[in-house]
């Protein structure tokens, strides 16, 4: 509660949804379950400071958009998924200027 007060008060909308809404969060939740397992849940060694925890979720944060095969779009990766949506797409996008967000 301090902490959704703390937003208001800064004229910060939460995002958040009210208690029982489920779904507010599931993207979110669907992705820091897989990275809680395979990073920090499942290291082989300790860490050592949040550098190397930084470093760790780099990593797999670049193999989950880039190498990591997704069934649902075709057996490519996330990020190869992105760039051919943009080829095929982009004469239509007003302001299109063709280079990718890093």
């Amino acid at each position: 509660m301090a902490f959704t007060k703390a937003l208001q008060d800064a004229g910060i909308t939460g995002s958040t949804a009210s208690v029982g809404d489920a779904l507010d969060n599931a993207l979110m939740e669907s992705t820091i379950g897989p990275y809680k397992t395979e990073v920090i849940d499942h290291h082989d060694r300790s860490w050592t400071s949040w550098r190397d925890v930084e470093a760790a979720t780099a990593s797999w944060v670049h193999w989950f958009n880039h190498d990591r095969i997704h069934t649902s779009i075709g057996d490519i990766p996330p990020a190869e998924y992105e760039d051919l949506y943009r080829q095929q797409t982009h004469h239509s996008s007003p302001g299109y200027s063709g280079s990718a967000v890093a």
